[in-house]
């Protein structure tokens, strides 16, 4: 992978937690532009803090995080810079209660990205299109379904114009009949060539839309891999444990 070819680099990343808890342990992955990685794993590995890290919501205590070649370091400006590029979504909607559908994604591009209410407008029902719930703009989040709140978060974060989307677990908390249509969205995402790491439990959509696997266990990985290779020749004795259980 060339500098020019990759789009996030990971170096040498180390978080610990209060109590001696170890959530990443010198771990390195580096990302090119297009690609999509999925983390798996089991609980506890540090999946969902390598995301937190990327964007700031967690500080590393040491390593080096570089994304689209700017520095994720002290500075106020590199770092406002990095978190309007990379959108995230969560297990949680995290949605505004008191507005609607519009209004949520609107939001943050008249503030954030100083879009006119026009603009944003366009740019929010076009996404709300997108997704496929056009027609609920003016719901509030309470009278959307778990998988409908879902995809106005994808949408809100697209809006931003991210190089980069990070997904924690983004079903997880969905009903099952709900999951696949957040799913659709994804691999839509990942087809247009949208950058993606995606930390899920989904094998299925592992396999159909994933570039590269990355399993971690205990803040390290312990193998990463092409989609196919990784799920039918698996190196690892501890990643063949774990494909017993999850497949």
């Amino acid at each position: 992978m060339t500098p020019d070819e990759r789009i996030i680099e990971a170096l040498d990343l180390t978080k610990r937690f209060p109590g001696g808890v170890v959530a990443l342990d010198r771990f390195s992955l580096a990302v090119r532009r297009g690609e999509v990685v999925v983390v798996i794993g089991p609980s506890g590995s540090g999946k969902s803090t390598f995301l937190r890290c990327l964007n700031g919501l967690e500080e590393v205590d040491s390593g080096s995080i570089v994304i689209d070649g700017i520095p994720f370091d002290h500075h106020r400006r590199n770092r406002l810079l990095i978190r309007r590029e990379v959108g995230m979504v969560f297990q949680s909607f995290n949605l505004f209660p008191h507005m609607t559908a519009r209004r949520n994604i609107d939001l943050a591009q008249v503030q954030v990205r100083k879009k006119t209410p026009a603009q944003a407008e366009e740019t929010t029902m076009g996404l709300l299109a997108k997704v496929g719930i056009a027609e609920k703009a003016d719901r509030y989040p309470h009278e959307l379904s778990g998988g409908q709140q879902q995809r106005v978060a994808i949408a809100r974060a697209l809006a931003m114009g991210p190089k980069v989307m990070l997904f924690d677990e983004a079903t997880s908390a969905l009903d099952p009949e709900m999951i696949g249509e957040v799913l659709d969205v994804m691999r839509t995402l990942a087809a247009e060539g949208m950058t993606m790491i995606v930390v899920t439990h989904e094998m299925g959509f592992a396999r159909e839309a994933g570039d590269r696997i990355v399993f971690m266990e205990a803040g390290r990985i312990v193998e990463e891999g092409e989609t196919q290779r990784f799920f039918q020749a698996p190196r690892e004795e501890r990643t063949k444990a774990f494909l017993r259980q999850i497949l």
